[in-house]
C-alpha cells in the first residue's frame, strides 16, 4: 500500500520541525499543551520565558520555534529530573540552543531583581489527589499537592516582569476560580480562549492571559477543535498550523 509519508516515531509525537520523545517524562506531549504554545500572546521586545513544569519540553520547544528570530533565553523548569533530562535531549535533538533546562522546584526558584521574566507559561497540576497514580512522578506531575495555585500565582508575583505576560491552561470549569484568586492578588486576566471538542460539547479548556495591568482591551475568543464531520476544524487547523502535521 503507497504511503508518501514517513513513519512516525514512536515514544513521543512527530511535529513539522522536530520530535518531542516523552517516554521518560511523567505527563505526555497532550492537545492542552500544545494550544497553549501555540496561542500564548508574545510581546515583540520578549527576551526572557520561564516554563513551569515543562516536562518533556513540549511548550518550551514550540515557543523557540516562534521566536527564532528572537534574541530570547527559555528557561524550563520542572520538579522531576527524569523529565529534564528528556527536555534537554528534545532541545538537543531539535537543535533548539535557547533552551535552559532546570531540574529544580518553582517554589524554590529565585533569580535576579533585574533578570526577571517578560512571559512566564504553564501548563500546571490542576487535579485534586482523589485517585493514586500509579507512579510517584505522575502524581507529581497531575495533582496540585506539588504545586496549589496560591504557590503558582506566588512565584509568578515573585519572577514576572512588571509588565510581562502570564499564560496557562486550565480545565474551563475550575478557570473561573483561578481568575479570581488572580484578581484577589492583583493580576488581571487581558486575554482568554475558551475551547471545546466539538460543537455538542461544553467549553473543556480555558487558556488565559494575565498581567500586572487592567486592561480595557480585554481579547476574548472561542475555538472549537472539530468540525461536524468530525474533523479538525479549520481555526484549530490555522493555530497549529506551523506545528502539526496534518493529514489531508
Amino acid at each position: 500500500m503507497p504511503n508518501n509519508q514517513l513513519p512516525l516515531k514512536k515514544g513521543g509525537f512527530t511535529f513539522k520541525r522536530f520530535f518531542v520523545a516523552h517516554d521518560k517524562s511523567p505527563m505526555k506531549v497532550t492537545t492542552d499543551s500544545c494550544l497553549l504554545g501555540a496561542w500564548a500572546p508574545i510581546k515583540p521586545d520578549i527576551q526572557n520565558v520561564l516554563d513551569i513544569g515543562t516536562g518533556c519540553g513540549v511548550i518550551a520547544l514550540m515557543l523557540a520555534q516562534r521566536l527564532e528570530n528572537h534574541s530570547c533565553q527559555i528557561d524550563a523548569i520542572d520538579i522531576d529530573p527524569q523529565a529534564i533530562m528528556q527536555c534537554q535531549q528534545n532541545s538537543l535533538n531539535a537543535n533548539f540552543q535557547t533552551i535552559r533546562a532546570l531540574n529544580i522546584n518553582v517554589n524554590q526558584f529565585r533569580i535576579d531583581d533585574n533578570a526577571c521574566y517578560d512571559l512566564i507559561i504553564t501548563n500546571p497540576p490542576y487535579f485534586q489527589s482523589a485517585v493514586e497514580c500509579r507512579n510517584a512522578e505522575r502524581q507529581l506531575a497531575r495533582y496540585t499537592e506539588s504545586l496549589n495555585y496560591q504557590q503558582l500565582i506566588d512565584a509568578v508575583i515573585r519572577l514576572l516582569k512588571s509588565n510581562g505576560l502570564f499564560c496557562l491552561v486550565l480545565p474551563y470549569h475550575v478557570a473561573d476560580k483561578f481568575k479570581q484568586l488572580c484578581e484577589l492578588n492583583r493580576l488581571f486576566l487581558c486575554s482568554e480562549m475558551q475551547v471545546k471538542y466539538s460543537a455538542d460539547k461544553d467549553f473543556s479548556l480555558a487558556l488565559m492571559a494575565f498581567s500586572f495591568h487592567q486592561n480595557d482591551n480585554f481579547l476574548s475568543q472561542s475555538l472549537c477543535m472539530r468540525d461536524d464531520h468530525g474533523r479538525y476544524s479549520q481555526p484549530f487547523r490555522e493555530l497549529l498550523a506551523d506545528f502539526y502535521l496534518f493529514r489531508k
